[in-house]
């Protein structure tokens, strides 16, 4: 059977879940469009002025979405697919993405005579963990190997929590040392 009709086949459910509402299918680096969601939420939280539960009770919510989507339905859309973590499934990315955000400082120190503003801070979360998704250092290469939902979703937790580690000495120390 033709891999995009079994993919069709799956539920609304399954498929929204796991394109991250379509994020999945867009084209080029489908796993960068799918780590944005987090991204723009938080954007979103800290123009309203948000209060620091809210924030973290929505990553936390992307993690658990994200994660929940994948375990439910990963072995399905592998299945489907015909492949092994296929690119149109991004609900990992979503939880990895949103772990390495937790904790973000509001500023990120003064480097250059200047207080880096909040944005600035998501935009240096965003890079370093699309760089830890696409290295995929270890241990979360040698995970990856293991079958189905767990098998897509555990690498991006790694890599999250690995971009988490980098971002909080970057923004904590390094950045501020640098004036």
């Amino acid at each position: 059977m033709n891999p995009a009709r079994q993919w069709s086949d799956l539920s609304a459910t399954a498929r929204l879940s796991l394109t991250a509402c379509g994020l999945g299918q867009m084209r080029p680096a489908s796993g960068t469009w799918g780590s944005l969601p987090p991204c723009v939420a938080l954007l979103a939280l800290n123009s309203w002025g948000a209060s620091p539960w809210m924030v973290w009770t929505t990553l936390i919510l992307f993690i658990a979405a994200g994660s929940i989507a994948c375990l439910r339905f990963g072995a399905l859309a592998e299945q489907a697919l015909g492949k092994k973590d296929p690119s149109w499934v991004v609900a990992d990315e979503v939880a990895g993405m949103a772990i390495t955000l937790i904790a973000l400082p509001a500023i990120a120190g003064s480097a250059f005579g200047f207080e880096l503003p909040f944005w600035s801070n998501i935009a240096i979360a965003f890079f370093a963990f699309r760089i830890c998704d696409i290295v995929k250092f270890p241990p979360a290469r040698g995970l990856q190997s293991l079958g189905g939902g767990l098998g897509i979703l555990i690498d991006d937790l790694i890599a999250g929590a690995q971009a988490w580690i980098l971002v909080q000495v970057a923004i904590r120390f390094v950045i501020p040392a640098v004036q």
